[in-house]
């Protein structure tokens, strides 16, 4: 089946204790070890001071204070108890990282807006590029648009590793990178080895099977691109959510795309009673039988179903139905790839994973991230 019925107010309950483990930065729980003194006083996380915003309500004195210590979840499952600690020690936790995005990041909705500010963009004078890879020595964009000239196109670095360069518009305004070109960043890294990677932030990116199953970065600028009609709905407190993948939703033996499931299953969904829809494996993933959980690529929406404005339509016409739409996101591991996911990204084990064994998943053979950065 392409779906099934979910619903918002449905609980587990558990007729044994559970054993939880100890709390740690690592990806699978994203708390402070656990510990029988009390928790620190709140104190930056990040490298280098905050930033003084002055909108910052943190600074200003106008935050509400984050109610409760993170126990209430005790009061629905009894068996809970033993673990209070932990869970006090976990909510101490995160209102800690709360006050440090907030000074440093101006808040978490701001903070978690970063593909506005990071991979490619058009602007006025070019396309900017920007890319954090700290463990990197030198860094340039490459691609079609160049001719792979490592020399072209170098990137200049901040103080904490982002790396930024613009490439100018032609002098009668033409984007500088025609739409449909395959771009690459280079480093050289720490040991003087060049090294070639899709950028983490690509919107698009590709794989043709008769040259290599590792995927491409496509600059995606279309000359029409689709445009919104309809209000992004709002979800409703009684929620009926269709849960579906868009690969498998044909009944026929083969990938099916994001145009058929808008065409086919979204009046389906409708008719059969759904006020919202569920869809995984969105995100780009080598290993299509992971069902979409080892993303190599998480800001693209996965190009074996479409390009991204396939996607645009699908979300426009479900809106237009007064469908919500969730779309799953896997934040606690990535890919083990290499040349086209994020693991070594910057030739560093630890750029945006855990180093050493801490920072692999042996099961999934993918990459657990380090949410104890600040990064």
């Amino acid at each position: 089946m392409a779906g099934k019925k979910k619903s918002s107010t449905k609980t587990k309950t558990q007729d044994k204790p559970v054993s939880l483990p100890p709390a740690s930065d690592d990806a699978a729980n994203g708390a402070a070890p656990a510990s029988s003194s009390p928790a620190p006083a709140p104190q930056g996380n990040f490298e280098g001071p905050p930033t003084k915003n002055p909108t910052s309500s943190y600074l200003t004195g106008s935050d509400p204070e984050i109610s409760g210590d993170g126990t209430d979840v005790i009061k629905s499952d009894g068996y809970l108890e033993p673990h209070r600690e932990y869970f006090g020690q976990r909510f101490a936790h995160f209102k800690r990282w709360v006050r440090d995005i907030e000074l440093s990041e101006g808040g978490i909705e701001k903070f978690s807006r970063g593909y506005e500010d990071f991979g490619l963009h058009i602007t006025p004078a070019g396309v900017r590029y920007r890319e954090w890879a700290p463990g990197a020595r030198e860094a340039s964009l490459v691609g079609d648009f160049n001719n792979w000239d490592v020399a072209a196109n170098p990137m200049a670095r901040n103080d904490y590793g982002v790396w930024e360069v613009v490439v100018p518009n032609g002098a009668d305004g033409q984007v500088a990178i025609p739409h449909g070109s395959h771009i690459k960043v280079t480093f050289v890294t720490s040991n003087g080895q060049r090294v070639y990677r899709l950028p983490a932030w690509s919107r698009y990116v590709t794989q043709d099977l008769s040259k290599s199953p590792i995927y491409e970065a496509v600059f995606y600028n279309p000359p029409q691109r689709y445009k919104f009609k309809h209000q992004r709905v709002v979800p409703s407190d009684d929620l009926c959510i269709y849960e579906a993948h868009v690969g498998i939703s044909s009944p026929e033996g083969r990938v099916a795309t994001f145009k058929e499931f808008t065409q086919n299953v979204l009046p389906m969904i409708k008719d059969l009673g759904y006020n919202a829809v569920q869809l995984m494996a969105v995100m780009e993933h080598a290993y299509y039988a992971s069902f979409g959980y080892q993303v190599t690529s998480f800001f693209a929406p996965s190009s074996r179903y479409g390009e991204p404005d396939d996607l645009r339509e699908l979300l426009d016409t479900a809106h237009g139905m007064g469908i919500a739409v969730f779309l799953d996101v896997v934040h606690s591991h990535a890919c083990n790839n290499v040349d086209d996911g994020l693991n070594q990204f910057d030739g560093t084990d630890h750029c945006y994973f855990h180093e050493g064994e801490r920072g692999r998943h042996e099961l999934w053979n993918s990459r657990l991230f380090n949410y104890g950065h600040h990064e």
